[in-house]
């Protein structure tokens, strides 16, 4: 469906107000389906996200800043998902050996487990674009230009 008629708007100022319009809405609709997909497994998107960082460092820790550094979404309060994370045992805070004030985060068995049951489901995430893989290889690319562009 258009954008047009998904949010009743008759006209935009111009294409570029248009997609950006497209891209707020749509990546909303994503995040929903996303929020939706990941209860099935009881984490949420940003738990699932920190899940993932770590399973890339496993079997090593990593701290809660470069975590948060990692973190697509960048405003998640990384100390209440890490202690959200720590209470379903998902993972585990160590002291840092060379220093003990820090703490390292590791990724447990279980947190792994739960990765491994997301990944057999993964492809009904991953599809729910409905685009051939050149398309989403095309829009990936025009996502990275569109992020070279200007600050404000």
């Amino acid at each position: 469906m258009k954008i047009e008629d998904e949010i009743k708007q008759k006209a935009f100022h111009s294409v570029h107000h248009k997609a950006v319009v497209n891209l707020i809405y749509t990546s909303n609709w994503l995040l929903g389906a996303q929020q939706k997909f990941l209860s099935l497994f009881g984490i949420t998107t940003q738990q699932f996200n920190i899940l993932r960082i770590l399973r890339g460092q496993h079997p090593n820790g990593v701290s809660a800043t470069t975590i948060k550094s990692r973190m697509l979404d960048r405003n998640s309060d990384v100390s209440r998902l890490l202690n959200r994370l720590v209470k379903k045992e998902l993972i585990v805070k160590k002291s840092c050996p060379s220093d003990k004030r820090a703490t390292d985060i590791f990724i447990t068995e279980r947190g792994l487990q739960v990765l491994d049951e997301i990944n057999k489901e993964r492809h009904r995430i991953d599809n729910v674009l409905c685009l051939t893989d050149a398309e989403a290889e095309l829009l990936s690319d025009l996502l990275d230009k569109a992020r070279g562009g200007k600050d404000f």
